[in-house]
């Protein structure tokens, strides 16, 4: 049974979080994109700090790593979110899903610089496999990469280094704070800013949002932001850091195949095959061979 709940908890992390991207997708068809990346976080803020009140947990800092709280507003939250939204008015949400799975690699690279871990040479192997294989999926879906374009793939890339680079800050400044006080004060704080932003920035005309964008904010807030965080938070408890990891590498395949069948668009051979390729590199950076090896062969 235990195995069970830890299957259902995982499938539903990756349903959650496969359908972020159709959201922001739907979200952005009426919301201009700071202003919908605020309303997500002001709608899931309110939850964020029930769920700390009811565990006792601080919301504030601690007075040393106040730095580290502006860089996690403003690095975690406020400016990855509204490039993926930008960068999901040009790009459909398949896609975004899978220009973002390039995560681990960039998480990987900064390990390597901040943390002075070690690369093997099959994550290297991995990360050139991805590597080309998503530059074969952005040919081979037919983006010639106009200014739009370009600028959204951009936007979603840039948006994946930002939110590596803040793990690894985050691994080797933040260890000792908990995921509640690492969430809901910057969630909330980033929710204002972009939302504030937004409204000098781009002045959103509310009468003009439609259902369908208030919903997708919605289901953003509440479900994909509030409750994939509970639901990761508890696999945290059941699973090993490497499994768990493996969400990051699933929930593109859903991104993929609920984006197309939103969208209309059909999912030809060639994608999936470039797409099953980009994945098995990506995953093959989490399973460095020549330290399991190494250990293996270690004497007793």
């Amino acid at each position: 049974m235990a195995g069970l709940i830890t299957s259902v908890l995982f499938l539903i992390v990756c349903l959650s979080w496969g359908t972020t991207w159709l959201g922001i997708k739907i979200a952005v068809e009426s919301v201009p994109p700071l202003t919908a990346a605020g309303l997500r976080f002001l709608i899931a803020f309110p939850l964020f700090l029930g769920f700390a009140l009811v565990r006792r947990e601080p919301i504030l800092f601690p007075r040393s790593k106040r730095w580290f709280f502006v860089f996690v507003t403003l690095c975690y939250f406020s400016l990855p979110y509204y490039l993926l939204n930008y960068g999901e008015m040009h790009v459909s949400s398949g896609l975004t899903a899978l220009l973002f799975s390039c995560m681990p690699v960039f998480i990987l690279i900064f390990s390597a610089i901040f943390l002075r871990e070690k690369i093997y040479t099959s994550q290297v192997v991995g990360i050139a496999i991805g590597f080309a294989s998503l530059y074969m999926i952005i040919r081979s879906q037919g983006l010639h990469l106009d200014h739009a374009e370009l600028f959204g793939v951009v936007a979603i890339l840039a948006a994946a280094v930002l939110h590596a680079l803040c793990y690894v800050i985050t691994k080797q400044q933040g260890s000792a704070i908990s995921v509640i006080t690492y969430n809901t004060l910057p969630i909330g704080i980033a929710g204002l800013m972009l939302f504030v932003a937004g409204l000098c920035v781009e002045s959103p005309s509310f009468s003009a949002i439609s259902p369908r964008s208030w919903g997708a904010l919605l289901y953003l807030g509440l479900v994909a932001s509030v409750g994939g965080f509970i639901v990761y938070f508890l696999l945290l408890k059941r699973l090993s850091p490497i499994i768990l990891s493996f969400v990051f590498i699933i929930f593109p395949v859903f991104a993929v195949m609920i984006g197309a069948w939103y969208e209309g668009q059909s999912l030809s051979r060639e994608l999936l095959m470039y797409s099953a390729v980009l994945l098995t590199g990506f995953a093959i950076t989490k399973l460095p061979v020549e330290k399991w090896l190494f250990k293996a062969k270690a004497p007793v």
